[in-house]
């Protein structure tokens, strides 16, 4: 099915301009895409796409929704950015909000525009408060690319030519409690991870490793730092995908999805480290800004229990039609809710792109897997379309 935007002028060369003007540190798709809605995309030649990435995790309530829209315009109207030396009824609201849907003794917010500045200003909380400038990261993990960032993110094709960086981090294997008691002495302010690694290729930790690692660190007097920025709001089928195990938490950081679709950062910590951090030590132009803090609020009322139920239900519904794909070509599935991934033996990339030719949008994660981060809002019947074309790609290759 075809829909022209007739207002975009069809006889320029988008990608040209893009590839020519834009600094070339993206791998190309090759689409243009040019509007959304609802779980779909559209290109400039009027082809549609099931979005199944969601832009890696950001566009949780598809495109144009109709709630989101509405209250973003009206913030629009009213006020879009303002200094957080001045008070504002949005940012308060939302910082309110935001720290009671988190619990778990969490105090204070503070906003940023990524998810990679949502970790530099974990970590520079974590030294602040300490006092201690190591910290413990894993293999595999992404915590962003900036340099503090990128300290924490283990990956040779993103640390490559920069080293050495900025922070002392200690990498250990993810889900190994006993590296990390090893690791943890007299100078290490924090312990960073993810409930579940994104980027790394959806792995899920054993049941009870958090809770221990939490328990570990607060035995040593270390900060645990959670990296929710993918899993949080909802990913898993839970507002936090670490809520199961922790229930004090010390700092967590979100980001992604968490404003509807705008550029958003969250470090939230508790009142003990808040208290430790000096005014002026950290600030952002733009963080907590009242139409960022709007779609902050229209995320935090429509995420409900609801919704994480849907969530839930559609995630087992799709890994469930996953496992039932019989080809040589496919592995194992890993993840949980709508956070999935899919081991192929070879040609991932090949993979992705016959999906995109088949109008399914999906993203890579680790070495070999093919990774699923759909809308929130999809139902099973896009579900059993994006199957049908799986198979299809499966079998040509």
């Amino acid at each position: 099915m075809r829909e022209l935007r007739m207002d975009i002028p069809v006889n320029k060369d988008f990608q040209f301009l893009q590839q020519k003007y834009t600094l070339n540190t993206y791998v190309n798709r090759g689409i243009t895409l040019v509007k959304g809605n609802g779980v779909y995309l559209w290109d400039s030649s009027g082809e549609k796409y099931l979005d199944l990435m969601t832009n890696y995790g950001v566009n949780i309530f598809g495109y144009a929704h109709p709630e989101v829209t509405r209250i973003l315009i009206d913030q629009i109207k009213r006020l879009t950015n303002l200094h957080g030396s001045f008070n504002n009824d949005i940012r308060a609201e939302a910082s309110q909000a935001l720290v009671n849907r988190c619990g778990g003794g969490l105090s204070k917010v503070f906003f940023s525009n990524s998810g990679a500045e949502a970790n530099e200003a974990a970590l520079k909380f974590a030294m602040l408060s300490t006092g201690k400038k190591k910290f413990i990261a894993c293999h595999n993990g992404y915590h962003g690319k900036t340099l503090g960032a990128l300290s924490a993110t283990s990956g040779k094709k993103y640390r490559e030519n920069l080293e050495p960086l900025l922070l002392n981090v200690h990498h250990i294997a993810y889900n190994n409690l006993e590296e990390l008691e090893a690791s943890l002495d007299k100078e290490t302010a924090a312990f960073l991870v993810e409930p579940v690694q994104g980027e790394g290729g959806i792995k899920i930790p054993d049941a009870g490793f958090l809770r221990k690692a939490a328990e570990m660190c607060r035995s040593k007097n270390v900060l645990l730092i959670l990296d929710e920025i993918q899993t949080g709001v909802g990913r898993t089928g839970r507002f936090l995908a670490s809520q199961d195990e922790i229930l004090s938490y010390d700092i967590i950081c979100l980001g992604k999805g968490l404003a509807g679709g705008l550029p958003v950062g969250a470090t939230l910590v508790s009142a003990q480290i808040a208290e430790k951090i000096p005014r002026s030590s950290h600030t952002s132009t733009f963080g907590g800004n009242p139409l960022v803090g709007s779609g902050i609020l229209a995320t935090l009322r429509l995420v409900d229990e609801g919704f994480l139920m849907h969530i839930s239900k559609t995630g087992e519904y799709f890994k469930g039609r996953l496992e039932e794909i019989d080809s040589s070509h496919r592995g194992k599935i890993h993840g949980k809710g709508l956070m999935l991934g899919m081991e192929v033996a070879e040609k991932r990339d090949t993979i992705l792109k016959k999906l995109q030719e088949e109008k399914v949008l999906a993203i890579p994660a680790g070495e070999n897997m093919v990774r699923f981060l759909p809308p929130y809002i999809a139902e099973k019947a896009h579900v059993d379309f994006a199957l049908e074309k799986l198979q299809k790609v499966f079998q040509s290759l």
